[in-house]
């Protein structure tokens, strides 16, 4: 048996660690991203008001149920569900769904319709495009002046669709499903802001805008935003599940990757594409060296490595077959200290770790230096 059969298998996310903010579905998200081989730190960075403890949402069903609206904007699946399923809870379904189906239904997209239909009611109109502003078109187009809109909200307000309809004439009633609250306890999500700030993550997911706000905010309280917009415009993945979840983001300035369909399996696929292409790939010592976020592909094998091991590694790949001096070592590693012994012993596991101890060569009295394989040496020389 060779040595790339003697090789274990591993996704293409292996090496990498990804943050969850999510609050909802963060354990389907969470398993998508290890079944590839991610590390995954999990922080919700908001939390959701139980829809029966919700008197918005109760006050606003009793409100369509006295005076129904001409128009009713469905916005997402679980959203309209939910809606059905907390006004059952109060005595109210039956009376909802006979005011549903005597007026206008229009459903954002395919999931919402299928959510209507198992409700035993029948959507007027839904585009295929899943887009809440081609539903804002056909509406403005329709004219709404002197018309009642009800419009399903789901987590967060949709101020630029209600103040088009408001200000076309129409009279706009909101219906909160859920509403977005900062966590309980903010330890988790503070321990993933250190891990963004520190370079411990390679992505960091959203899948709702108020997530996004909310983590933003938290990073301002802290006095960390600085940190974290940086870590973002340089070293930290920020990935959306869409256009809408990333303007808090795109606001502070911070560009983000997004897939072509908005959904987590995309999502995560983005992320297997992304993440690889940005790691730095060298010719070292006749090797084919990778060096991902916590771990290296050693001629495809991983290696898990050690953070102090890794910050001595990508000391020395800033400037690949250079050689870089123990004190130089010593600043890049997190906690040292001053006495540069620590870093030989850093050195040790990390050559330990790799598997191929002449990855590294000791330059006696100088430091240590990548053994770049000489072809390479043009190439990488003024990086």
């Amino acid at each position: 048996m060779d040595d790339e059969e003697q090789q274990p298998e591993h996704g293409p996310l292996a090496g990498f660690t990804v943050g969850v903010t999510a609050a909802r579905r963060a354990d389907e998200l969470g398993a998508l991203l290890q079944r590839r081989g991610a590390g995954v730190l999990h922080a919700p960075a908001l939390r959701i008001v139980p829809l029966a403890d919700d008197s918005e949402l109760l006050a606003a069903t009793e409100e369509i149920i006295d005076r129904v609206p001409d128009v009713v904007v469905a916005t997402t699946a679980i959203g309209f569900r939910g809606w059905v399923e907390a006004a059952d809870g109060w005595g109210l379904g039956e009376r909802l769904l006979g005011r549903l189906g005597g007026t206008r239904l229009l459903a954002r997209g395919p999931k919402v319709k299928g959510a209507i239909r198992a409700a035993g009611l029948t959507e007027e109109w839904s585009p295929d495009s899943e887009s809440l502003a081609e539903v804002l078109d056909r509406l403005l187009e329709e004219g709404v002046d002197g018309t009642r809109v009800a419009v399903q909200l789901h987590g967060e307000p949709l101020p630029g669709f209600i103040e088009s309809l408001r200000a076309a004439g129409a009279e706009v009633l909101s219906v909160p499903v859920y509403r977005w609250l900062p966590p309980e306890d903010p330890g988790p999500l503070d321990r993933l802001l250190d891990a963004a700030v520190t370079r411990g993550l390679d992505a960091l997911t959203f899948t709702s805008a108020p997530a996004a706000a909310s983590l933003l905010s938290r990073a301002e309280h802290r006095g960390q935003l600085d940190e974290l917009l940086s870590a973002l415009a340089h070293d930290v993945l920020p990935a959306c599940v869409g256009p809408v979840t990333a303007l808090p983001l795109q606001a502070r300035g911070v560009e983000t990757v997004q897939p072509e369909r908005f959904r987590l399996g995309p999502l995560v696929q983005l992320l297997c594409r992304e993440l690889p292409a940005r790691a730095r790939s060298l010719p070292v010592a006749g090797h084919q060296v990778e060096i991902r976020g916590h771990a290296v592909l050693v001629d495809g094998g991983l290696r898990p490595v050690p953070p102090a091991g890794m910050a001595l590694l990508r000391a020395l790949s800033r400037r690949p077959g250079w050689v870089v001096a123990r004190a130089d070592l010593l600043r890049a590693l997190p906690g040292a200290g001053r006495d540069e012994h620590a870093v030989e012993t850093a050195m040790a596991r990390l050559r330990a770790a790799l598997g191929a101890p002449k990855l590294i060569q000791t330059v006696v009295k100088r430091g240590y230096r990548l053994a770049l394989d000489p072809a390479a040496d043009a190439k990488y020389a003024d990086d």
